[in-house]
């Protein structure tokens, strides 16, 4: 099935779905990702278009997890949302694992879901290669692979669908998953007729973004599964620790300042980081600083990495310690999607032939 693809425009009326996992604390290259696309997309928004962002605990369990630190992720991840700019009034904000709705939905839609559909589906090898820090695919197999890693894509369809989402912003890597969305919406639709369709076919939003390379490995992308912290760029590194990894950085000894990723990853990954911290044309950047050393451009990147964190930064470290506030604005979010997520529910088992609980 083809996609539509779509650059970011949002037409009135549309309902936005997203969803990030509760991994910790972000990095740089998160941040320059996924959540700017987020405030950008709630800020371009038009007033009829609903946007859902969610914070998807479910999934984390594809993955070992300690209970203890999830229980402060979740906490930090929607703290560092709200940091960063969500406006929990304009934007329903809220925890995947608070509606149950989408793991109700999750199982309808196995039950109608092809095995070869799934299986086509490859990014289970590249979240174990991630979470094994494996430098290849290669490194991981279907022994390693769980029932809920395999399944997740499935879950992430019921995520979109429950909501009768219409624009699903995420990277290119999840492409292959918003395809078995419409995939499965499509069979629910032809399978259980009524008298129009009852799910939307969800249309994949390109949301460009900078893919942020490690400080240390300018061949792999900054990743928090690393074991060299020294690698990445956290929101809560202070001044000192930002100038440090900076400083520390992996370049090259060529002489002058040259754009080329493939020829100069390392310095070509800073002028990203410092283009897109300060809103500019990379290739402008580079021009600036051709005739510069590696010394004045860290310089002037570390800078500019400080001034583009310090403010979230200095939100995220008031509100983290706010839990009635946290909890507040996350019993609030799970109301809102609740009330959206109960109606397709009902419609759902309507046409299942399943009855609704009589309460």
């Amino acid at each position: 099935m083809i996609i539509p693809r779509r650059v970011c425009q949002i037409r009135p009326g549309r309902v936005i779905f997203s969803g990030i996992q509760p991994t910790g604390i972000p990095h740089l290259g998160n941040y320059l990702g996924a959540l700017s696309n987020w405030v950008k997309l709630q800020k371009s928004a038009e007033p009829e278009d609903k946007l859902l962002f969610s914070i998807v605990g479910w999934h984390a369990l594809t993955l070992p997890q300690d209970p203890a630190a999830l229980l402060t992720a979740r906490n930090d991840m929607l703290a560092v949302l709200l940091a960063i700019g969500i406006d929990p009034n304009r934007s329903i904000l809220f925890h995947q694992d608070h509606n149950p709705h989408h793991t109700e939905l999750s199982w309808i839609l196995s039950c109608i879901a092809p095995m070869g559909k799934l299986r086509r589906m490859t990014t289970w090898k590249s979240r174990l290669a991630a979470a094994r820090n494996s430098s290849s695919e290669d490194e991981v197999d279907e022994s390693m692979l769980n029932a809920g890693l395999f399944m997740y894509p499935v879950l992430q369809a019921a995520d979109v669908l429950v909501y009768k989402a219409t624009h699903v912003p995420v990277g290119d890597d999840q492409q292959q998953h918003i395809e078995l969305t419409r995939d499965l919406a499509d069979i629910f639709n032809r399978t259980f007729k009524g008298t129009s369709p009852l799910f939307p076919l969800p249309t994949y939003v390109n949301t460009p973004s900078k893919r942020i390379l490690s400080l240390k490995d300018p061949t792999s992308k900054m990743s928090k599964s690393s074991p060299d912290v020294q690698s990445r760029i956290l929101l809560t590194d202070n001044a000192s620790q930002i100038q440090s990894k900076i400083r520390a950085a992996v370049t090259d000894s060529i002489q002058g300042i040259t754009y080329d990723p493939q020829g100069r990853p390392g310095t070509s990954n800073l002028l990203t980081i410092l283009a897109a911290c300060t809103d500019s044309d990379v290739t402008r950047v580079a021009k600036d600083y051709e005739s510069q050393g590696h010394g004045t451009l860290k310089r002037d990147v570390a800078e500019a990495v400080e001034e583009f964190l310090k403010g979230p930064r200095a939100q995220f470290n008031r509100i983290r310690h706010e839990t009635t506030y946290l909890e507040e604005v996350a019993r609030r979010g799970a109301i809102r999607a609740i009330e959206h997520s109960e109606v397709t529910m009902k419609e759902v088992k309507t046409r299942l032939g399943l009855a609704s609980a009589v309460v």
